[in-house]
């Protein structure tokens, strides 16, 4: 029996735009482009918030020790257009506030945007000649054939429950796993229980059978992210929080400051948010609002956009931290899921 859902589907045209796009390029009628070096894509299939970026990082703390790694991304949200380089002259409104994020925390990684990635990578070449490209985010950009797709799967949001925009959060249909030569199921319980295991295997099995692996966010300590703020402040049970960001999925940082027995507060802006003098102004007042011992806390994505805002009181200045976010392979499987990147670069690097 035909639900609402598959009515909405079929009736989609959108959908139909992206199956003929995809169609196009199965066949070769529009052409991907092929490097004689290591090309890894992280990207999903549902608009926001399934951990890209912390994914990102991931691999380059794998690989960044081992080879010369560059990040190329289109730099959502920035104030320039083509190619530009996150050198140390490049600020957050040039590159944008995620490859900033990457490039402020990797100094060893070239970092660079560019919203044609093909001419991304050729200018990496010639001007950087990396071993390993990472392209942040471009599980839909196929002019570039990647020699390695990761996809990731949000765990509370299953993608075979949801719909194509702008019925529902996919970018291309469920299908579009079938791409995938490695699947992540992002942002899981850490205790996570063997039937969504198997729930999720089942439901993602692909014709590469590319395997599955199971990812959690752990959280660090946090820190000041302006150089006036010389406390060093830690979540003490009791504490007050003012929990400002602009990410697409806060609940999961909310419910783990919670966790630690702090009372939060939260006030969210949409994704990529750049931050408004009336905004400012507001967290200001909210914060002084606060009783006792108290501090605002926010997302390292989040604090490159409120580091280069001008005029930021001294009240938010004094009392800002970050909390860091990082990925953790679950199900005992982190040596097996980095010996499947490393023997992709180490093989794939010797033609490079």
């Amino acid at each position: 029996m035909l639900t609402l859902a598959d009515i909405y589907n079929t009736l989609n045209p959108y959908q139909w735009i992206i199956r003929i796009r995809n169609k196009a390029f199965d066949k070769g009628f529009i052409k991907s482009h092929t490097f004689d070096l290591p090309v890894i894509c992280i990207g999903n299939i549902t608009v926001g918030g399934t951990g890209k970026t912390p994914h990102t990082e991931y691999l380059i703390r794998l690989l960044g020790s081992r080879y010369k790694v560059a990040v190329l991304s289109r730099g959502y949200g920035r104030k320039s257009k083509g190619f530009v380089l996150g050198d140390d002259r490049a600020t957050m409104e040039k590159i944008g506030d995620e490859p900033f994020q990457i490039k402020e925390k990797f100094r060893n990684v070239t970092v660079a945007v560019d919203e044609k990635r093909v001419h991304g990578i050729l200018t990496l070449l010639e001007k950087d000649r990396p071993q390993v490209i990472l392209l942040d985010d471009a599980y839909q950009h196929r002019y570039v054939k990647a020699g390695l797709n990761i996809l990731l799967v949000d765990f509370n949001r299953p993608i075979w429950k949801d719909s194509v925009l702008p019925f529902g959060r996919l970018r291309e249909t469920a299908k579009g796993v079938e791409r995938a030569d490695i699947i992540v199921v992002t942002k899981c319980p850490r205790d996570i229980d063997k039937e969504s295991i198997e729930k999720f295997n089942h439901q993602l099995k692909n014709s590469k059978n590319a395997p599955v692996f199971f990812s959690t966010m752990q959280y660090g300590e946090i820190y000041a992210i302006f150089p006036e703020n010389r406390k060093r402040a830690e979540l003490k049970r009791g504490t007050n929080v003012l929990l400002v960001t602009g990410i697409a999925k806060p609940a999961p940082l909310k419910a783990e400051l919670e966790s630690r027995g702090v009372k939060v507060t939260l006030m969210q802006y949409s994704d990529h948010h750049n931050f408004t003098d009336k905004e400012i102004k507001e967290i200001a007042e909210t914060f002084e609002r606060c009783d006792g011992e108290k501090l605002i806390i926010t997302t390292e994505k989040d604090a490159t956009r409120l580091q280069a805002h001008k005029g930021m009181p001294q009240s938010i200045k004094e009392n800002i931290y970050a909390i860091p976010i990082e990925v953790d392979i679950l199900e005992n499987k982190k040596e097996m899921f980095n010996q499947k990147i490393l023997d992709y670069v180490t093989e794939n690097s010797r033609n490079s």
